[in-house]
């Protein structure tokens, strides 16, 4: 007879990785299955660790977690072909402990992340590849695995497996994936001395920096890029949507190349040694695109659920808020002796939508489709921006009425009085 567990988790991310270790120190039977060779080595991620939902799950992370480097400022860029514009925000408050956010790379963190999971009690088994989810009529009952006698049962499986879940698109349960609901990144760790990161960055110690940027860096496409300051390395991508990879006809790697060498880009990575590189899907459809998250027997986590907030470039700390969330309602469940239904599982959207997860997600649920329908926010904006600072910072003997006039003549050209309005009002609904 095959063995059965009280909970099956598939994926070991973030997300998996919490609902693993909450399940498994409330006492609960869990085995945790792993497709890569070791939990993490399928993972990429920029990579940034939002203190606050680790904190909550494991209170002393800080003491021996290999993080790099805690944030301190934060830089936000807007680029044509030659120069860029933005602004920063750096705080004092920031660089006093507890820090609220850090810097880490994946394969080092998941490691360590999975050591804590294991060490709760649960069962992982990396090298491993769930097929498909036994069912009982409509109600999961374990799992279907590439090994000899793959089959093993539980009373709920846990769908931690990415954005492109193929079990659960197998199992009806998620939708194909459009192309305009998801990301390509792609992205590469310099490595270079510690003291040319503190003085291009102007930090010291553990201190850190993130830079996003946006604008001609994605050609048009609907995408950002980003940089981020490791203990002994940067690391540095570039990510866009799929649909628009597709209609450009552009490969991610020629996309991240070129943006190296803009010259506002090249100096911060110069003499730095590539030593990884890597890519990945994100889900960005956000809110509209998001799947059931339930059923009989089953619940979603994580990437696979579509629990990205792109506007704020968050996504690990709600794949582990969902992975906790998802776990605290099995335990409750079980405390109080009731089946894991579909009926009873709705504990679980009912504590996300109180959440701020499905609370930002809901009110940034209209922006995937205003980019996809106004490529001039990546194209024209950020060049007229650009030339419009250009223009005014010129000393050149020529009055600034004039230059008012000619950056006023410039906009119009490129879009009328009504577009601008429009596009300033699509915003402001937007983020309202």
């Amino acid at each position: 007879m095959s063995e059965k567990f009280d909970v099956i988790i598939v994926g070991a991310g973030p997300s998996g990785n919490a609902a693993a270790l909450r399940l498994a120190q409330a006492g609960l039977s869990v085995l945790q299955l792993e497709r890569g060779e070791s939990s993490g080595s399928k993972n990429v991620q920029g990579a940034i660790l939002y203190s606050d939902a680790l904190e909550k799950l494991i209170p002393d992370f800080r003491d021996d977690a290999p993080l790099e480097r805690h944030i301190i400022e934060q830089r936000m860029w807007v680029l044509d072909d030659d120069s860029y514009m933005g602004s920063h925000y750096r705080s004092d408050s920031f660089n006093k402990p507890p820090y609220n956010r850090y810097t880490m790379i994946r394969s080092q963190f998941d490691k360590w992340f999975s050591e804590r999971v294991q060490k709760a009690g649960a069962l992982v088994i990396c090298e491993t590849t769930v097929t498909e989810l036994l069912l009982d009529g409509q109600r999961v009952i374990g799992v279907r695995t590439d090994r000899q006698g793959g089959e093993i049962y539980a009373d709920a499986v846990i769908l931690a497996d990415g954005v492109n879940s193929y079990l659960a698109k197998k199992a009806g349960f998620h939708p194909e994936l459009h192309p305009k609901d998801v990301a390509l990144a792609v992205k590469e760790i310099h490595f270079m001395p510690t003291e040319l990161i503190e003085q291009r960055f102007n930090v010291k110690g553990e201190e850190g920096v993130v830079i996003e940027m946006a604008g001609k860096i994605t050609k048009g496409m609907m995408g950002t890029g980003f940089l981020y300051t490791n203990r002994e390395s940067v690391t540095i991508g570039v990510g866009c949507m799929l649909s628009d990879f597709k209609a450009q006809q552009i490969t991610p790697y020629a996309l991240l190349e070129q943006m190296k060498a803009h010259p506002a880009i090249q100096p911060l990575i110069e003499g730095g040694e590539m030593k990884e590189y890597t890519a990945h899907l994100i889900p960005e459809g956000g809110y509209n695109a998001m799947p059931d998250l339930f059923g009989d027997g089953w619940l979603i986590v994580g990437d696979a659920g579509m629990f990205v907030n792109a506007v704020h470039r968050e996504g690990s700390n709600l794949a582990m808020t969902t992975g906790m969330v998802a776990a605290d309602t099995l335990i409750a469940l079980r405390a109080e002796g009731l089946p894991f239904s579909k009926a009873n599982l709705k504990r679980y959207q009912a504590t996300l939508n109180d959440s701020f997860v499905m609370k930002d997600l809901k009110k940034y649920k209209d922006m995937p489709a205003i980019f996809h329908k106004n490529p001039q926010f990546f194209n024209d904006y950020p060049e007229l921006l650009s030339k419009a600072a250009h223009t005014m910072l010129t000393v050149d003997g020529v009055d600034k009425k004039s230059k008012e006039k000619q950056i006023r003549h410039s906009f119009r050209q490129r879009r009328s009085l009504m577009g601008l309005m429009g596009d300033a009002f699509k915003l402001w609904r937007a983020f309202e």
